[in-house]
């Protein structure tokens, strides 16, 4: 009998009469969809979540294309290119894409579960401009031969798509490999396929080992997390796998004070941990989602800091070229002389520490 999940996957909503069939599609959505020449689409889960009338709907804006994409001031032509660093003299595969010297992403399939409209692989996966050779064995041998890897990121696509045989050999093979310590998977199926995670995912991936798997998914507002996400998270966790969110700022979205802070409470109440909040890359057609910089680090200013505990606060970044650059600055210390710092907390009261200077 065929698993739910892979019904889901068969059963894309991917097409204008499938959409019609969940939302009362806007004449801005039906245009999008029939001259933009980009791959979109999402599961029918996904789908069901939308709101039916409203267009600025934060999964509708997530899933359907819209014309404000052919607007590109901001965006960088070849973005992946340039980001990846796959211009470069180091000889790498197609599948793997390295900013620092001890840990790598392995990309082992092109394929997701929703085709966002943010994406920053958008050339790759979505618009499809740019042909990559993703061949995993080619991928695996190089990681065994370069001996400074470490740590691994599983990527795609999505690689919770994989088959579990599939995704079970790809996780075998890397622990095999003396020099990794730790195997990350980038993955938003927990939130946009729940039911991915059954027992042959979990063992497949799952269990005790002294390389442990980590998974990262993608949730960008709390009206994505369901009972089936918490199911879902808490199977995983009782396998040995912790979650982590890497949530994008996203204009409309998630950019106001309310939102931010519910959905960064939501997550913790799902066993999800809040890892990274990424501003906006520079991939093209992305445009309408930017915010301006500052945002993220209001946002984590005044929704979360002193006002819920810290473990819902992520780490705002921009990822680059040259690695995560943080972009949260310094707000609490309000002053500093010879003798003292002044520190101000989110009620703006303050105290004073001693400035203790070098000997």
């Amino acid at each position: 009998m065929q698993e739910p999940w892979v019904h889901q996957i068969q059963n894309q909503v991917n097409t204008l009469e499938k959409l019609e069939t969940y939302i009362n599609v806007s004449d801005g959505e039906k245009e999008a969809i029939r001259s933009l020449n980009t791959k979109w689409g999402t599961t029918p889960y996904f789908a069901s979540l939308m709101d039916r009338d409203d267009p600025n709907c934060p999964i509708r804006m997530q899933v359907i294309p819209s014309m404000q994409e052919k607007v590109n001031e901001f965006g960088m032509d070849d973005y992946l290119m340039f980001k990846e660093n796959r211009d470069t003299t180091e000889v790498r595969p197609d599948s793997i894409a390295r900013q620092y010297t001890d840990r790598i992403a392995f990309t082992v399939i092109q394929e997701c579960g929703i085709y966002c409209r943010h994406c920053f692989r958008k050339e790759l996966v979505v618009d499809q401009d740019l042909q990559l050779r993703f061949d995993v064995e080619e991928g695996l041998a190089w990681i065994r031969e370069h001996e400074e890897i470490r740590d691994v990121l599983i990527t795609g696509g999505d690689p919770l798509l994989l088959p579990d045989d599939k995704l079970g050999y790809l996780i075998s093979s890397l622990r095999t490999i003396p020099h990794i310590q730790m195997i990350r998977i980038g993955s938003r199926l927990p939130i946009v396929l729940p039911q991915r995670i059954t027992e042959g995912l979990k063992k497949a991936i799952g269990g005790f080992h002294k390389v442990p798997v980590w998974i990262n998914t993608q949730c960008n507002h709390p009206k994505e997390i369901t009972a089936e996400t918490e199911k879902a998270v808490f199977d995983l966790m009782s396998c040995g796998i912790n979650v982590g969110n890497q949530a994008v700022l996203l204009k409309g979205i998630n950019d106001d004070v309310p939102t931010f802070k519910e959905l960064h409470q939501k997550l913790l109440r799902t066993r999800i941990r809040p890892y990274y909040l990424f501003y906006c890359e520079a991939a093209p057609g992305i445009d309408h989602f930017r915010t301006p910089v500052e945002k993220g680090a209001e946002l984590i200013r005044d929704a979360l800091r002193g006002h819920t505990t810290g473990l819902a606060q992520p780490m705002y970044v921009l990822a680059t070229n040259i690695g995560k650059i943080p972009l949260m600055p310094n707000y609490s210390i309000t002053d500093k002389n010879d003798k003292e710092y002044t520190l101000t907390n989110h009620k703006g009261e303050t105290t004073r520490i001693p400035n203790i200077l070098e000997s």
